[in-house]
């Protein structure tokens, strides 16, 4: 809430033009209305000059009352810090740590879960039309495993301040908002107890725990400093990469395989993720006995595994990877399938070019950034191409642009799915199936970027 002082600074949309100024620097609070959800998780809205504002803790449709947080030449950011007509949709943070200057982790605390998938179903939206030139409308999906939205994630990490207690870094802050439970974390991350103890000399800790609480790891760096003493806590404990408490790594069960994770390694961190992104990969892609398959940004094998079990020893699949780390589990995990060739490598234009033969069937599954054009280019331009691709993304606009690539040389999305992997954020998870023009229909490739 803001003070009554603080409400007489506050101007409104189209108020006297000598206030103008004062309500557009950092600190001031200005009354706004407040339009379409934008990728970051803030609401459109407008400065008095007709700058763009990005409303933090709102929600489309409601008038507010906003603390500019940052400004610059082209856009504001603000924070709602009253709400003077809410949205029906918004419901009270169930997180305590949730609101204006608070925990940067979730975005919309504030909206309710139906709610938040129409929100997410509308950036999608938005992303495709904007950076594929699509028109598609996509339902994001509820899945099982998070309930009221709550105690889903496997894998959290935390920051340390100087005293040695843990948090959350505040939003776009450096900053840390003292947590000692999440309440999005998994009940195994909580009763690892990280937030009842102290961490001198960390700067980082990372705490990865299975569904089942049967394994837990917490991963701590400290920079150049060392960490004081050995915190007593019931999980593993890797110390700037050196293991000094077993368990090193956290065991998973998906679909009937077993997967350990060494830490810094990636893993999906909803507990139903991982069965529920291999069950739609499969299905979209239908991995033939004998069949060849690439599978790029391969990771600990999540998918390398069945696909490897779908084309049978006399298929095989070539998994791709850039972190050693990974690659070592992923060698793990595999290791009674000799179909599986496995290389440690950037994906590359070259490595697609050169190194995954001519694979009937590519899943690949990027970090945030995307694939990117380069290699989307790469994809398409293998000869023959193959018969299905499984696009697997954690970001509709990087997504977007990548698909623009395949669209244009020809390819059909016959299937996009998108799943609330990530509740209470605005991260969205997207499996896309892709399929290549008849031979001989395909156009030329364009070689120009998507249009912001």
């Amino acid at each position: 809430m803001v003070s009554s002082s603080e409400k007489s600074q506050r101007g409104s949309p189209g108020g006297h033009p000598d206030d103008r100024e004062d309500q557009q620097q950092e600190g001031a609070i200005v009354e706004l209305a407040t339009g379409a959800i934008a990728a970051g998780g803030g609401c459109v809205s407008h400065a008095a000059d007709g700058r763009v504002v990005f409303v933090r803790h709102a929600l489309p449709g409601e008038r507010v009352l906003a603390q500019v947080t940052a400004v610059s030449a082209s856009f504001l950011r603000a924070d709602a810090v009253e709400v003077l007509e809410p949205s029906p949709d918004r419901v009270s943070p169930p997180c305590p740590h949730a609101g204006p200057g608070r925990c940067g982790g979730c975005d919309w605390q504030h909206a309710s879960l139906p709610a938040q998938r129409i929100l997410k179903s509308a950036l999608i939206a938005e992303q495709l039309r904007r950076l594929a030139g699509v028109d598609r409308a996509v339902e994001v999906e509820e899945v099982d495993g998070a309930p009221e939205g709550l105690g889903y994630r496997t894998r959290v990490r935390y920051s340390v301040d100087r005293s040695g207690r843990i948090g959350l870094r505040r939003h776009r802050s450096r900053s840390i908002e003292p947590v000692d439970e999440c309440p999005i974390a998994a009940s195994a991350i909580n009763r690892v107890g990280v937030g009842s103890l102290q961490w001198r000399g960390a700067h980082h800790l990372e705490v990865t725990a299975s569904p089942d609480g049967g394994s837990a790891v917490v991963s701590v760096e400290t920079g150049r400093t060392r960490l004081a003493g050995r915190p007593s806590v019931d999980a593993g404990l890797v110390v700037n990469g050196r293991t000094v408490r077993r368990p090193d790594r956290v065991r998973f069960e998906v679909l009937g395989n077993g997967f350990e994770v060494s830490t810094g390694v990636f893993w999906q961190v909803h507990p139903s993720a991982a069965s529920l992104l291999t069950r739609t990969v499969l299905d979209g892609v239908v991995p033939a006995v004998e069949e060849q398959v690439a599978d790029l940004f391969s990771g600990a094998g999540l998918f390398t595994v069945p696909l490897a079990q779908a084309v049978g020893p006399r298929g095989s699949v070539v998994a791709v990877e850039r972190s050693g780390r990974a690659c070592s589990d992923a060698v793990r995990n595999a290791k009674d399938l000799h179909q599986v060739t496995i290389i440690r490598s950037d994906v590359t234009e070259s490595v697609v070019a050169g190194r995954i033969g001519t694979p009937d069937v590519i899943v690949l599954d990027p970090a945030r950034e995307g694939a990117g054009l380069p290699l989307m280019r790469a994809l398409v331009a293998l000869d023959p191409p193959p018969r299905a691709v499984a696009y697997v993304s954690c970001d509709p606009a990087s997504f977007a642009r990548d698909l623009r690539v395949m669209l244009e040389a020809g390819w059909s999305l016959p299937s996009l799915r998108a799943f609330d992997l990530f509740p209470m954020t605005e991260h969205v998870e997207l499996v896309g199936i892709l399929t290549p023009p008849e031979r001989g229909a395909r156009p030329p490739l364009s070689t120009g970027c998507p249009e912001p």
